[in-house]
């Protein structure tokens, strides 16, 4: 096994994702540390391949990763992973989100398919540092998105299918509709964090102001309150199950004034989603589902589970300035962030295997 890391940073199968988890330029700079990085070719991605082998990467077709990638190279993506009999072993280490380690559909098969070729999966959800903060996230961009899409659906001027855009091109749809006596009210709840900062910021641009819940209100969760905004943005993400924000009761509640959610966190088919009143997730080509129809009191749902792929650039350039500098470190001895993302990993996988392990 050779001292250089090796990345190899593979096509994106979802169709609609549109980022890559590094950007040429950062690329190039770990290129000029001594990193090997291998970018796939990609039809996709924002980013031109072209782009990448100017600052000293090398080239591989698309979706080559399986066959081609040495065993010690390190798979770098962002969203699920090809699945079916076309690659059922996984010997690679990979970093990705993997969205596996609280019981969400398939996360059994996943890590089935790493322990069966060898494999190990360092999720970038849980590239955290001492205190627990994610070293690398989308989540501002995420925020602000969910919420821009919330208020473009109410106001009517939502066009699908979505397709992506830029920040002053997404800004200037919102502030074209804002007015001085715009009577809509919303909620931001996890607003301190990184996705409820960038929430509070669209609303602003859109000429709102949020209400701002975070711990101290979701402790105590006064729920008329919650009901009684037209637009709700969820940006919490929790690793233990809570007591949920929304029930399917408060979705027949004769108080509730609530007309539309957008749940940034998309957390939809584990145990800790705080918004168990749906089971599936909506696209780009189908953006908004209704909860609840009719003309009187109609409740709609956004929830779309990448929406920085909205804005690739900026999302993109974002995430992997924060990112590059942890890869650095993929080898260094004892690394706090990279031992932990593998022992969660690790630990997930014995529970997998004796559910009496926790």
């Amino acid at each position: 096994m050779s001292d250089t890391i090796h990345l190899w940073m593979r096509h994106e199968a979802r169709v609609t994702e549109r980022r890559a988890p590094l950007t040429p330029e950062d690329a190039g700079r770990l290129v000029a540390e001594g990193i090997r990085i291998t970018v796939e070719e990609s039809d996709q991605r924002v980013f031109p391949l072209d782009a990448y082998t100017a600052v000293g990467c090398g080239a591989a077709p698309t979706a080559s990763w399986h066959e081609q990638a040495p065993d010690d190279a390190y798979v770098l993506g962002l969203k699920e992973l090809p699945a079916g009999p076309d690659v059922p072993a996984l010997r690679h280490r990979h970093i990705y989100f993997g969205h596996a380690y609280k019981g969400q559909a398939g996360a059994r098969e996943l890590l089935a398919r790493f322990t069966a070729g060898g494999g190990a999966l360092l999720d970038m959800e849980y590239l955290t540092d001492g205190a627990g903060r994610r070293v690398a996230a989308f989540g501002y961009w995420a925020g602000y998105v969910g919420a821009a899409l919330a208020v473009l659906h109410h106001r009517g001027a939502l066009t699908t299918p979505l397709n992506p855009t830029d920040r002053p091109a997404l800004d200037a749809l919102l502030a074209s509709g804002a007015t001085a006596d715009d009577p809509t009210t919303a909620l931001v709840i996890g607003a301190l964090g990184r996705s409820g900062r960038g929430a509070c910021d669209a609303l602003t641009t859109a000429g709102l102001e949020p209400t701002r819940w975070d711990l101290a209100e979701t402790r105590d969760l006064d729920r008329a309150a919650l009901l009684g905004h037209h637009l709700m943005v969820n940006t919490v993400l929790t690793t233990t199950p809570v007591t949920p924000f929304l029930t399917k009761a408060d979705l027949d509640d004769p108080r509730r004034r609530l007309s539309l959610v957008s749940d940034v966190t998309c957390d939809v088919t584990s145990d800790c989603n705080v918004l168990p009143v749906y089971d599936e997730t909506t696209t780009w080509t189908q953006p908004v589902r209704a909860l609840r129809a009719g003309p009187d009191r109609p409740l709609d749902l956004i929830a779309i589970d990448n929406l920085p792929s909205l804005l690739p650039v900026e999302a993109a350039t974002a995430f992997s300035a924060e990112l590059a500098p942890q890869l650095l470190r993929l080898t260094a001895p004892a690394d706090d962030v990279w031992e932990r993302a593998l022992h969660t990993y690790r630990t997930a996988v014995e529970a997998q295997e004796d559910p009496l392990v926790r």
